[in-house]
């Protein structure tokens, strides 16, 4: 019986397009948690390395955390650039030019004869050709393939960053004391090579396509208004929430490995703290995304935000070796899922169609925020000699991301939604 376009107008589609939440979005996740893991040593190898780097060029701790910058500026510029060119043609292309990119990048710094040269080769191959596709278009593309668990896959996906954070350090730093800084940063280069292009072939297929809307039939979409704000207004929100949950957030894992050297420590010691410390944070995410889907991601990012700022006052008060370790396993555990919290908020607020774009812009922000705050926490020690302004500095950051997300929450609260996903019905686009 052929409805009457009334009755069409109250049609809600509400169909996941074929295999969401399928055995092949968690296969794809799987491939996904990989190539993340290999792309995401562009984040963490230029931590590892800084010591050494900066005894062979002679360099201030400042000056030394230069690579470091770039490399974050390079990741959050890339993941805007290759989410726009995963949303138009596929996540393959990206990842697949990433693994290239990596490769020849860490062959460049192998090979630099200059602090500068270093720093290039990381902010433009390795982070802005490079890692940048393996994090924020990779979590955006994954976003397609779920609907129902897209909380846990989406923190699962994040995770892959966490865990090259937990494997690499200890890797790259044992490698740095057998056979140097430039062998190792040549060989990490081949293993990117060699792996991630094959990895990426399994990524060639098209995320699921958004189901057509009936003519004159109304489809559910997230308000743009849920909380009373612009979709720019609440971006931009997001953008300096981002900013400063990461500041604080760089500071014990820019400058940890160095921390301990100072303390007398070593830098091996360091290298193990940054590690567990980023395996906790695979507990964080991977809790984090159950979260998320009970509570949505504005309480999630408040919840992480807040015990952020708590594991980070501990280091003010406490600097002997087993506290170390105990602090930066619980820096880890409290932190772990703030980044995951702010792509599932561009899900629940903004349009699928957008994802690649808008998760790359909030992302960005995240990265700029830990590239001013690796920047600023060595500039900080330069000044003054000692770490603990540092620590201070990152903890009025963290007041300030408190403050946004707490904002947004009561704005929530006004408007009435529920887990901050505001669906309402809108007029189907064409």
């Amino acid at each position: 019986m052929s409805q009457s376009p009334q009755e069409r107008a109250q049609t809600v589609i509400s169909d996941d397009p074929p295999h969401v939440d399928s055995r092949a979005s968690w296969m794809r996740l799987a491939v996904a948690i990989m190539m993340s893991a290999i792309g995401g040593v562009g984040m963490w190898s230029v931590v590892v390395a800084l010591p050494a780097v900066q005894e062979e060029f002679g360099v201030a701790r400042a000056d030394a955390s230069l690579p470091y910058m770039l490399a974050m500026v390079g990741v959050a510029l890339g993941g805007v650039l290759m989410g726009r060119a995963a949303d138009r043609f596929g996540i393959f292309l990206p990842v697949a030019g990433g693994g290239v990119a990596l490769g020849l990048g860490y062959i460049a710094a192998g090979y630099s004869t200059s602090l500068l040269q270093f720093a290039l080769a990381h902010g433009l191959l390795i982070a802005l050709l490079g890692t940048s596709a393996t994090f924020g278009p990779l979590i955006a593309e994954i976003s397609h393939w779920f609907r129902r668990r897209r909380g846990i896959a989406v923190a699962l996906c994040a995770s892959g960053n966490y865990l090259a954070g937990a494997i690499w350090p200890p890797v790259v730093q044992h490698f740095i004391d057998t056979v140097g800084w430039r062998a190792t940063h040549v060989g990490i280069g081949l293993f990117c090579i060699a792996t991630m292009i094959p990895l990426a072939l399994l990524l060639r297929r098209r995320a699921p396509a958004l189901p057509r809307p009936i003519p004159g039939a109304v489809v559910a979409r997230p308000s743009r208004d849920l909380l009373g704000l612009s979709p720019g207004t609440l971006q931009t929100l997001l953008l300096f929430a981002g900013v400063g949950c990461c500041v604080a957030m760089a500071m014990p894992q820019v400058h940890l490995v160095a921390y301990c050297a100072d303390l007398g420590y070593g830098a091996a010691q360091g290298a193990q703290m940054l590690s567990i410390m980023l395996a906790c944070g695979i507990i964080s995410r991977i809790a984090s995304g159950f979260i998320a889907d009970k509570i949505g991601g504005l309480a999630t990012l408040l919840l992480g935000s807040t015990m952020q700022g708590v594991a980070l006052l501990l280091y003010l008060f406490f600097d002997t070796l087993a506290s170390l370790y105990v602090i930066s396993a619980l820096f880890g555990l409290f932190q772990g899922g703030i980044v995951p919290s702010y792509a599932i908020i561009v899900r629940e607020y903004f349009s699928p169609r957008e994802a690649g774009m808008r998760v790359g812009i909030v992302l960005m922000a995240t990265l700029f925020g830990m590239a001013l705050g690796g920047w600023i926490a060595g500039a900080i020690f330069d000044w003054t000699g000692s770490y603990d302004f540092a620590f201070l500095n990152g903890l009025a950051w963290n007041l300030a991301n408190v403050a946004i997300v707490a904002f947004l929450l009561y704005r929530r609260g006004g408007a009435g939604g529920s887990h901050g996903m505001g669906w309402r019905t809108a007029p189907a686009a064409v």
